[in-house]
C-alpha cells in the first residue's frame, strides 16, 4: 500500500508542479502586456501634455496679435 500511496503523492506534486509552470508562464504574458499597456499610457501622456503646450503658445500668439491690433477689451 505504501507504494501505491508514493505513486500517488508522486503524480499529485508533478501535476501541483505542471501547474505551477503554467501559472508562472501566464504571470509573465500578463506582466508583459502590463507593460505594453504603461508604455502606451505614457505615449498618451507625452501627446496631451504636447497639445496643452502647443495650445497655450496659440492662446499667447492671440493675446500679442490682439495687443498689437489693439482688439483687446478695454474692461478685461
Amino acid at each position: 500500500m505504501a507504494d501505491g500511496s508514493n505513486e500517488l503523492m508522486f503524480e499529485v506534486l508533478k501535476w501541483l508542479q505542471n501547474n505551477q509552470f503554467n501559472m508562472q508562464e501566464t504571470l509573465t504574458e500578463v506582466k508583459n502586456e502590463l507593460r505594453a499597456i504603461r508604455g502606451h499610457m505614457v505615449a498618451t501622456q507625452t501627446d496631451v501634455a504636447n497639445l496643452y503646450s502647443g495650445q497655450a503658445k496659440i492662446e499667447l500668439r492671440l493675446e500679442r496679435i490682439d495687443k498689437r491690433l489693439e482688439l483687446t477689451d478695454a474692461h478685461a
